[in-house]
């Protein structure tokens, strides 16, 4: 149902996303169809990955899932660091680790928690998780704003490169880690060996859907970020905002629409490593490559957030690892992920 829903999105999403764009329709329109079609879009980049990934075995899978889980945030961020949008973009990361780690983990624990009285997931990979949360977003993000407050512009530029290299290393080190040298080690006893599972769609077609949708998520995210002024302005909303909410919901909403069924299904494994795993690539992937692709662009990326962003992200970190660590959860610690989400919410729309 849900595949179908967005397929139909697609139909309609491209050819009107192409005609706006060159037709120069409404910007406050477009932009919630440019919004709409990259989610639906989103969701085929997803379903094709996830075939090419059971065609090429766990650890090359897992790398395919690494490297395109938020192919379509990354896309979005590019356009707008072009557009010399680069508060949207700092904003656009922040969002996203607080959307995944408190509106993905909240609604997953939440509505897995109605139906089930406890749901239980994998303790070590929790633990592991968390010591790499704390090390992205606490070490990997305040120790730049710390260093930066008596350095110019140039210094703190080099201290942002010099951690993004060591972000990425360590990403890498950590997948190889996971799938390689320690694969299914912490599993378990009771744990269910992985099931044989059938790709959706076959190795060619699941390259060619990947290659076309990647194009049109970037055709409609540069019609997107020249809309966002224009919105703003309509709205009163502030740059922050769109970064912190909109940008970041739209980038992974295909993503936290998985992780929700999964929870629903009784899979709260699953759902906790979306979130979790997502938000890891962001602080340690996205984030560092972001600032590693501006050398190249007139606007460069220090990663240097503002302190509302900062102390909203260690906080939501701090929070899900507290909740997450035993390995058990139910639907009050969702609604508790959920409350803290929109108190955030709440603070940046007012900022």
């Amino acid at each position: 149902m849900v595949n179908k829903i967005f397929f139909l999105l697609a139909l309609v999403g491209v050819p009107v996303s192409i005609a706006g764009n060159i037709m120069h329709w409404s910007q406050t329109l477009m932009f919630g169809v440019y919004c709409l079609t990259i989610i639906s879009l989103a969701s085929f980049m997803g379903r094709a990955t996830e075939s090419l990934a059971i065609i090429s075995g766990p650890s090359i899978g897992g790398l395919l899932n690494a490297t395109f889980g938020n192919a379509v945030e990354l896309i979005i961020s590019i356009f707008a660091l072009q557009a010399g949008l680069t508060e949207v973009v700092l904003a656009s990361l922040t969002g996203s680790v607080l959307g995944n780690l408190l509106l993905v983990g909240g609604l997953s624990f939440f509505v897995g928690g109605l139906k089930y009285k406890r749901q239980t997931f994998n303790v070590y990979d929790a633990r592991h998780n968390s010591a790499l949360l704390i090390f992205a977003v606490v070490v990997a993000f305040v120790i730049p704003e710390v260093f930066a407050m008596d350095m110019d512009d140039e210094r703190t530029f080099t201290l942002s490169i010099g951690t993004s290299i060591i972000l990425i290393v360590l990403y890498l080190a950590a997948l190889f880690f996971k799938l390689v040298t320690h694969r299914g080690v912490y599993q378990h006893k009771g744990e269910q060996v992985e099931e044989h599972e059938e790709p959706e769609w076959s190795k060619g077609r699941a390259i060619t859907v990947l290659a076309v949708a990647t194009a049109a998520v970037a055709y409609v995210s540069e019609a997107l970020v020249h809309t966002f002024e224009t919105v703003a302005e309509s709205f009163g909303w502030s740059e922050l905002f769109i970064g912190v909410i909109i940008v970041a919901i739209v980038g992974n909403a295909a993503e936290h629409a998985s992780a929700i069924i999964m929870a629903y299904k009784n899979k709260v494994s699953v759902a906790v490593e979306i979130a979790v795993g997502s938000t890891l690539q962001i602080a340690m992937f996205v984030a560092p490559l972001l600032v590693l692709v501006s050398l190249f662009l007139t606007e460069q990326l220090p990663l240097i957030f503002t302190m509302p962003e900062l102390i909203a992200m260690i906080t939501a970190v701090f929070l899900t690892i507290f909740i997450s660590n035993d390995g058990d959860t139910n639907w009050f610690e969702g609604l508790t992920l959920l409350g803290a989400y929109a108190i955030m919410g709440i603070g940046f729309y007012l900022l």
